[in-house]
């Protein structure tokens, strides 16, 4: 199932930028491996003018075995998965995740406080989220990126779950390469963090 997209080119312009050989790597000639960071485009709202009084905790967002690494996946055919050979992340995209949900809701003051779950702070709330699919689906120039996120807000007072939501993204690359795939991964990260805002937003606000 798994795959090292540049291997045999495709033949398309999945490498960082074409197939410059078709090789494994390590000659002169090759190209550089290129670390991408995953960043949130965030989006113009005001802050709460009256946050909720809850703290929040935040987990580490949970990905799968072929997920839970600095590999950009990609498919070229249903059902299957492999990994960009000259294309990485800079984090593995759970933790980076989480990271950009913390900041995101610092910045849009729903809650009272928002902190990692395991620190010393202490919360009336826990989200836990988890990547489901996170890959630029390559099958058709030039491609489109997926991403499917759960989450899950605990109530740490009561021991019950709250709510569950599933969030999907499906966002079309502006070419058919690493760095297009890229933009169109950002993309996704921040509608995803815009939709599980609003829907935090709700919640809190019925509490």
């Amino acid at each position: 199932m798994k795959k090292s997209l540049g291997l045999l080119c495709l033949p398309l312009l999945l490498t960082m930028s074409g197939c410059v050989n078709l090789g494994l790597g390590g000659g002169k000639d090759d190209p550089s491996i290129i670390y991408y960071v995953m960043e949130d485009a965030g989006r113009t709202v005001a802050p709460s003018p009256s946050p909720s009084s809850l703290s929040l905790l935040i987990a580490d967002t949970n990905a799968g075995a072929f997920y839970d690494n600095d590999n950009m996946a990609f498919s070229d055919q249903p059902g299957t998965r492999g990994y960009y050979l000259y294309a990485r992340w800079t984090e593995r995209p759970g933790k980076r995740f989480a990271d950009l949900m913390i900041g995101r809701l610092e910045r849009e003051k729903i809650f009272a406080s928002v902190a990692q779950s395991g620190s010393s702070a202490r919360g009336d709330l826990l989200l836990t989220t988890e990547i489901l699919d996170f890959y630029h689906d390559a099958a058709k120039q030039p491609g489109v990126v997926k991403m499917e996120l759960r989450a899950e807000l605990v109530d740490l007072n009561a021991h019950t779950l709250l709510a569950r939501m599933t969030f999907t993204q499906s966002v079309a690359a502006p070419s058919y390469d690493a760095a297009g795939a890229y933009k169109a991964f950002n993309e996704a990260v921040t509608l995803t963090l815009n939709e599980m805002n609003d829907w935090l937003k709700g919640l809190a606000e019925k509490r």
